[in-house]
């Protein structure tokens, strides 16, 4: 049977440092999925720079130039669907999605929060896990669907959180575990082991139960 890598898109604002990530790792060419293509919303987005010296097509859809969301996401739905895509990566796109387009890409658009949801939706989840005491705090990578910040739970990794932990310090560390279990989800799905029932992702039979992946904590 003839291996086929799934085309891939990741869509970002900046830097785009799981953007890093997941082109590194595809950079195999036995990773399950391939990066074909980095759209941005904002034509100085620095993240382009890097998606460019790896060969990889670029697009910018800048959403000042329309009137709502909507017509913003058509645009990028068309450039989408002439490169092909079959799963897109949210790396740092800081634009809130309709559920038109969700709706577009229904358990094919994979999302990675710095927490550990369902706990710390939104912003500021660092600072709010330390103003919190909270001793475990992490990162997850899901489904996106339109609530925001929910949806089936692909990966999740923990790291302890130190005493002398800033926001800073903290989310340094989070980032690092983001860098590991994104790549690892995409390949998870890309490879099509798994399915969602309910709000539950599952990578064997259901009746097995499998919990999501996790790695170890992170100290």
């Amino acid at each position: 049977m003839t291996f086929r890598r799934k085309r891939t898109a990741i869509l970002i604002s900046g830097r785009g440092s799981n953007m890093r990530a997941l082109i590194d790792r595809a950079a195999n060419p036995s990773f399950p999925a391939e990066i074909v293509l980095v759209l941005s919303n904002r034509p100085d987005a620095a993240g382009l720079a890097f998606a460019k010296e790896n060969t990889i097509a670029c697009a910018v859809v800048d959403h000042k130039i329309y009137a709502g969301r909507e017509e913003f996401e058509r645009s990028m739905q068309v450039l989408l669907e002439l490169h092909r895509i079959e799963l897109v990566c949210l790396a740092g796109f800081m634009r809130m999605l309709t559920p038109w387009f969700i709706g577009q890409w229904q358990e094919r658009l994979l999302n990675v929060h710095p927490a550990l949801l369902p706990a710390y939706r939104g912003l500021r989840t660092h600072e709010r896990a330390l103003a919190d005491g909270v001793k475990i705090h992490g990162c997850t990578v899901h489904f996106v669907v339109p609530a925001m910040d929910e949806g089936p739970i692909i990966a999740q990794a923990a790291v302890t959180v130190r005493d002398s932990d800033t926001p800073s310090s903290l989310a340094a560390r989070v980032l690092a575990q983001e860098h590991i279990i994104y790549p690892t989800a995409l390949g998870r799905v890309a490879e099509g082991r798994l399915h969602v029932q309910g709000n539950r992702v599952y990578f064997g039979e259901p009746a097995t139960e499998p919990p999501p992946l996790r790695v170890p904590f992170a100290e």
